[in-house]
């Protein structure tokens, strides 16, 4: 299981990919860098916020996760 801290880390990483993403995204749209910037750092913003939720949740599912033999030889 990770550690809170792991699982937070991992959220930062990837919402900072997602964020630069978003910002391309929505100034090739508009055209417009500052609603680029408040557009990408609010939905990015929830959307760490439901991706830290999302991982925990997942941390404490034993979904897909087979238990290791007891001994091994």
């Amino acid at each position: 299981m990770e550690q809170h801290r792991r699982t937070l880390v991992k959220t930062i990483t990837w919402r900072v990919i997602a964020l630069f993403t978003t910002i391309i995204v929505v100034y090739a749209y508009s055209g417009d860098v500052k609603k680029s910037f408040v557009v990408g750092g609010v939905a990015n913003g929830l959307k760490m916020i439901f991706y830290y939720v999302h991982e925990r949740v997942w941390n404490r599912s034993k979904f897909g996760i087979t238990k290791p033999p007891e001994y091994q030889i």
